[in-house]
C-alpha cells in the first residue's frame, strides 16, 4: 500500500463521526445499529444514506441544504470517502457522518425502518452478466433497501449508464413500488431542483462528454 493511502487512513482515525469498522463486524451487528440519530447526530432528525458516495459529494452538499436531516455517505474506499469526511470536520457539518463498509454489509449497521431515503449516485453499473447480482439495483440490494426503508421511503438513483436505468426500471416491477420521477435525460427533464442540481465529480466529466443523466426516484408501498 502507497504511503499517501496510510496517511490518508491514518488521518481519518482522527475524524469525528467517521466509523472504520473493519473485519470486526463481518457477522455481527454494529453496536450503532437503531442508534445512529439517537448517538452520532444526537437527533431524531430523519436518517439519509448515500451509497457508493465516493468523495461524498452528495452526502456533503444534502447535509448543508437540509439542516434538519442526518446523512451518512458509505463507501468501501477509505482514500475517496476521506475527502468528504475531510471537509465534513474543516466545515463542521455536524449533520454529517461516513461509514466504511461493503454495501452487502448494510444489515448488520442499519435496523429495519430506520432509513427515510437512499441516494445511489454514479454506481458501478457492472455490465457483466455474471455480475449482475453486484449491481446495486439488483433484486438482492432492493430487497435490503425494502427492509431498511419501509413504507415510504425514497430511492434515488443517478446514472449516465442507460443500460443500468433500464435494468432498474426491469428490476423494480418486481416490488411494489410507487414512481415518482423517471427520466432518461435529467436536465432537459424540467424536474431539476437544488438536489439534483448537485453534481459529482464524475458526473461533471459525463456531461463534458456529452452524456445524458438518468434519474429515478420510487418509494416502497
Amino acid at each position: 500500500m502507497g504511503k499517501n493511502k496510510l496517511r490518508r487512513f491514518a488521518e481519518l482515525e482522527t475524524m469525528e463521526r467517521v466509523f472504520q469498522p473493519g473485519t470486526s463486524h463481518e457477522n455481527t451487528d454494529f453496536e450503532l445499529k437503531g442508534l445512529w440519530v439517537q448517538r452520532v447526530f444526537k437527533n431524531q432528525n430523519p436518517l439519509v444514506l448515500e451509497l457508493g458516495c465516493g468523495r461524498g459529494e452528495y452526502t456533503v452538499n444534502m447535509a448543508k441544504r437540509f439542516p434538519d436531516r442526518n446523512f451518512i455517505g458509505i463507501d468501501k474506499k477509505g482514500a475517496r470517502l476521506g475527502r468528504g469526511a475531510k471537509t465534513s470536520n474543516e466545515e463542521n457539518i455536524l449533520n454529517t457522518a461516513f461509514l466504511r463498509i461493503q454495501i452487502t454489509q448494510l444489515l448488520l449497521f442499519f435496523s429495519p425502518k430506520e432509513i427515510s431515503e437512499i441516494w445511489i449516485t454514479f454506481p458501478d453499473p457492472q455490465p457483466q452478466k455474471t455480475r449482475e447480482n453486484t449491481r446495486m439495483t439488483s433484486a438482492r440490494f432492493m430487497e435490503m433497501y425494502k427492509l431498511l426503508l419501509g413504507t415510504n421511503g425514497y430511492v434515488h438513483l443517478k446514472t449516465d449508464n442507460l443500460v443500468l436505468f433500464d435494468y432498474t426500471l426491469e428490476i423494480i416491477k418486481e416490488f411494489n413500488v410507487t414512481i415518482h420521477h423517471c427520466t432518461d435525460d435529467l436536465y432537459a427533464s424540467g424536474i431539476v431542483n437544488e438536489v439534483l442540481a448537485i453534481k459529482t465529480t464524475y458526473e461533471k466529466i459525463y456531461l463534458e462528454k456529452g452524456l445524458k443523466i438518468c434519474y429515478l426516484s420510487f418509494s416502497f408501498q
